[in-house]
């Protein structure tokens, strides 16, 4: 029975990996039932792989009557293997949070965030050991914002310390932004700037309570809501914020972080009990949308929504054939495509329930662009600024960050049927392109004017001619 035993220990140290051997066969001489005692081992193995089925299942169904916040964590896997990864989902300048902590590259940031930290400490009016202690008392609720891959590598005083350090940091950093105060402080125009980027990062995010705890702490509590406030409005890329409530971002409870924030203030208030339904008719299909120079063609016409909310789209009818595509406006820069991707791949985590909102959107405008003439037309409608650089540099934005996406299809599916309706009722189609082509414009009218005079002129000589007056 020694041989016996030496086989089985030796899988048990080998991952319980069954390895069935002929009778006879083993290395010791040990008798037949080598191949019994194997077969033991791979039932226990079995039986360990049915309990981590039925787990599943228990655990989904926990999931299902649970209302979660979403933990911060790493950029899904399917995002993962995209060119320029790096580019637009890691930091530039600092790294916030415990995902890119301690990296070389960051260490000029991270002067940069103690300067800012003693620059919170003086203005909060408090002991450096009193702020800090409070987010030690608080360390095992901070430890559970993240998805525990992230931080099973640090102990609780190292992440206390990083957490205030870097939520500090965040703070200061808003209220010199919205203040111009980086110049007393001696840090480079360059280093901001690029650290705007850095602060709508998915895997750069700090727990909202976090901040909260910090300011809750400082004298300047007010003034610090204030700038984050004022901080995610002047970043929304929204121009011309007239009567929008900069100071005032609606939402039922806290944000979980800043990049929460970004996307609440941008989609406006989520609709209550979302559903996500698999659409089953073949009119409202996803791919029933055109783009801005098909839609033009047919009559459709493009104006901007004076609600800025990007969930904010509409299809109207007016003068019985005319149909116009309300759009919110929206700014393009530098910055847009590094928001848009770290927002959908917030919408893309596990935890988060949400309604896809942004990704409908881009989802949405990248159907409606294919080509610099319909940014054109987008630009001439008041719909798009471009800062970026030439029409087709942003139809390649678009074209680019809308690959690969799933929208929610109940998201904007009455406009898209009103669309799909609007195309089907070929009088409509007729007498828009009608007045699109003679009605268009003062020189089109006048010339379509001049027309009828001249037939009307024709008609009256005509009749002259063929009954001369006695």
């Amino acid at each position: 029975m020694a041989g016996i035993e030496h086989v089985v220990s030796m899988e048990e140290f080998h991952s319980r990996k069954v390895v069935r051997r002929e009778a006879g066969e083993t290395s010791s001489g040990a008798p037949d039932d080598v191949q019994t005692q194997n077969i033991s081992i791979q039932a226990n193995t079995l039986a360990e792989r049915f309990n981590m089925v039925k787990e599943a299942g228990e655990n989904v169904r926990n999931q299902q009557h649970s209302i979660s916040t979403p933990k911060i964590q790493k950029v899904i896997f399917l995002l993962r293997d995209q060119k320029d990864f790096e580019k637009y989902y890691e930091p530039r300048v600092a790294s916030l949070g415990p995902i890119h902590h301690g990296k070389e590259k960051y260490q000029l940031g991270e002067k940069y965030k103690l300067v800012l930290t003693s620059e919170f400490v003086k203005g909060s009016d408090k002991d450096i050991k009193d702020l800090y202690k409070k987010i030690e008392e608080n360390i095992n609720d901070l430890r559970y914002c993240f998805e525990e891959e992230v931080t099973k590598k640090y102990d609780d005083e190292t992440l206390a310390w990083l957490l205030f350090v870097d939520g500090c940091a965040i703070l200061q950093y808003i209220y010199c932004a919205t203040k111009n105060k980086f110049d007393e402080l001696n840090i480079k125009t360059d280093s901001v700037a690029f650290a705007q980027q850095d602060l709508f990062l998915l895997e750069n995010q700090l727990p909202y309570c976090l901040l909260k705890w910090l300011m809750s702490l400082s004298k300047m509590e007010n003034e610090l809501k204030e700038s984050i406030q004022t901080y995610i409005a002047n970043h929304d890329m929204v121009p011309d914020k007239k009567g929008d409530s900069l100071h005032s971002i609606s939402m039922e409870g806290d944000p979980v972080h800043l990049l929460d924030l970004l996307r609440t203030r941008i989609l406006g208030k989520p609709k209550p009990n979302f559903k996500i339904i698999p659409n089953k008719n073949k009119d409202q299909d996803w791919q029933s949308y055109r783009n801005v120079q098909e839609l033009k063609a047919a009559g459709i016409r493009l104006r901007r929504n004076s609600n800025s909310c990007l969930s904010n789209i509409s299809f109207t009818r007016e003068y019985v054939f005319l149909g116009y595509l309300s759009l919110p406006p929206i700014i393009v820069d530098d910055s847009t495509r590094p928001k848009f991707l770290n927002l959908i791949a917030y919408e893309m985590c596990l935890d988060f329930k949400n309604d896809f909102g942004v990704t409908s959107y881009i989802a949405f405008l990248d159907s409606l662009i294919d080509e610099p003439n319909d940014v054109k037309i987008l630009r001439k409608a008041g719909v798009l600024h471009n800062f970026l650089g030439s029409d087709e540099e942003v139809a390649k934005l678009f074209n680019e960050i809308g690959t690969d996406l799933v929208p929610n299809p109940e998201t904007y599916k009455d406009v898209r049927s009103q669309i799909q309706k609007y195309y089907k009722n070929k009088w409509t189609t007729w007498m828009a392109q009608f007045y699109q082509n003679h009605f268009s414009s003062p020189w089109t009218i006048f010339a379509f004017c001049g027309v009828l005079v001249g037939l009307g002129l024709t008609a009256i000589q005509t009749w002259f001619t063929v009954h001369p007056a006695k």
